[in-house]
């Protein structure tokens, strides 16, 4: 099987006090406290989770060839 391209994401600050759909896309990407970090496929989805959230994330793109 084929392995698509990875993002890792980090979250860097709090969702509380935060719009609901925001608060939303924190939990939809897998994440539940500050400095949690997961590994995501690179899909549009989570490309628009990411960009909707972006202040409240680290990101790091692999960028490595398989």
């Amino acid at each position: 099987m084929k392995q698509g391209k990875k993002v890792k994401v980090t979250l860097i600050k709090s969702k509380y006090g935060r719009l609901k759909k925001h608060q939303a896309c924190v939990q939809g990407l897998g994440l539940r406290k500050i400095g949690q970090t997961v590994e995501l496929e690179d899909t549009p989805a989570v490309q628009g989770m990411i960009n909707k959230i972006k202040y409240l994330l680290s990101v790091e793109y692999d960028v490595s060839t398989s």
